[in-house]
């Protein structure tokens, strides 16, 4: 039996379901295994879009993977197994929202296709943000996480992830070819950081879970989780073995392991330490603006958008 056939096993998705509607055995699975839930929402991101704050808001209100945010099944570890990917889960309760933030799938072809086949009715939410200081952030991100070494320059020629996940329309109408219309929804880093109550209203209306109150409004809007609080690996060479240790540990489900270490003082000695990032010239920024300007106006035209604020030069990430 393949993967994808072993899903029709489970209930897809609780949005819609209630005991009386899972009987039988799907039922007994459902209350008697804590991995018999599976999603109803993907939050696909990309990366650098916020999603590292909305988990952490969404988290009491819906049924997240638990310790850690990601669990990258449908583009990295789809071989483990449907056992694999739902031991993230905590047990929740039928008719309790459960759901994953994973801004990695967005740019993913194989994710793509492997979700649209195993959760054909899933409601996706994509976040996009202005490309540049998007493309900015990720960098500083994977250069304090040691995952490149490269000047900004350099990396848009040998990284491929910088570019590729900020091809917005390209993906999105990818995206638009799997799924329902109405099962996608398109929301903006900018209203989240403008007024993030509206912004997580929204998201409840989309996912059909009740509101509730944003607590941490103001970290928000400050950008809590910009890359500029990160400075350059103290050592990368440490730092770099630090990451594919902890990546070695995801995979084995040892990921409160990862998290205890994330959180011990001994973490500083792998993340951090260096020297800040340096201001990006300007050349740069307009030579990125450049490359994704027709994604820009091509997106604006798919979703109905004015997106010209995208168009000038941010000032800062």
């Amino acid at each position: 039996m393949s993967e994808t056939d072993r899903w029709n096993d489970f209930p897809v998705g609780v949005i819609g379901h209630d005991r009386a509607g899972i009987k039988g055995k799907k039922f007994k699975q459902a209350a008697d295994c804590r991995s018999r839930v599976v999603p109803s929402f993907l939050v696909v991101g990309p990366p650098r879009t916020g999603t590292t704050w909305l988990y952490e808001v969404l988290s009491g209100h819906v049924n997240l993977p638990y310790p850690t945010k990601e669990t990258r099944f449908f583009d990295l570890h789809f071989h483990r197994g449907v056992d694999w990917y739902l031991s993230h889960f905590l047990p929740g309760e039928i008719g309790r929202a459960t759901g994953e933030v994973a801004p990695t799938y967005f740019a993913a072809p194989e994710a793509v296709s492997r979700i649209a086949k195993v959760l054909p009715e899933v409601k996706v939410v994509f976040i996009f943000r202005q490309p540049v200081e998007r493309i900015v952030s990720l960098y500083r991100l994977k250069r304090a996480y040691g995952m490149l070494r490269w000047s900004l320059d350099e990396a848009l020629e040998c990284d491929p992830e910088l570019l590729g996940t900020s091809r917005y329309a390209t993906h999105l109408q990818r995206w638009r070819e799997s799924f329902p219309q109405e099962n996608l929804s398109v929301y903006f880093y900018e209203d989240l950081r403008r007024n993030p109550q509206d912004f997580v209203n929204g998201l409840a209306d989309d996912l059909a879970i009740p509101r509730f109150p944003v607590e941490d409004v103001d970290s928000a809007r400050a950008g809590t989780f910009s890359s500029r609080q990160m400075t350059e690996p103290r050592s990368y060479m440490a730092t770099r073995a630090a990451r594919m240790a902890a990546d070695w540990c995801k995979a084995r489900r040892l990921d409160a392991m990862v998290v205890t270490a994330r959180r011990s003082p001994l973490s500083r000695l792998f993340l951090g330490g260096g020297m800040p990032f340096q201001e990006v010239p300007a050349s740069t920024l307009e030579r990125i603006a450049e490359m994704v300007r027709p994604e820009v106006e091509r997106l604006e035209r798919m979703v109905g958008r004015d997106l010209s604020d995208w168009k000038r030069i941010p000032l800062s990430e």
